[in-house]
């Protein structure tokens, strides 16, 4: 695990937390499955520092751009397959 930034500022009780989410498993039934989430945008203030919020916002619209188009292609290749 390599860490990339400090947010000593961070509101969560537990200091860690899942911002963006993506995987590709299998479920109960066999099937190969695609799941993606993301913290709304909106929602970053609520945990982050008014100084951290264009860093989080900038860091979450990047990773949605290339991960949800991904997610999106894989749903529909995985869609047709099942």
């Amino acid at each position: 695990m390599v860490t990339l930034l400090k947010f000593p500022s961070i509101r969560l009780p537990s200091m860690e937390g899942n911002i963006i989410s993506f995987k590709v498993f299998v479920n109960s039934k066999g099937q190969v499955m695609s799941e993606y989430s993301k913290l709304p945008v909106e929602k970053l203030a609520t945990i982050f520092e008014d100084d951290d919020i264009p860093l989080m916002q900038k860091i979450v619209n990047e990773v949605h751009s290339k991960v949800g188009s991904l997610h999106e292609h894989l749903e529909k290749e995985l869609e047709a397959l099942n």
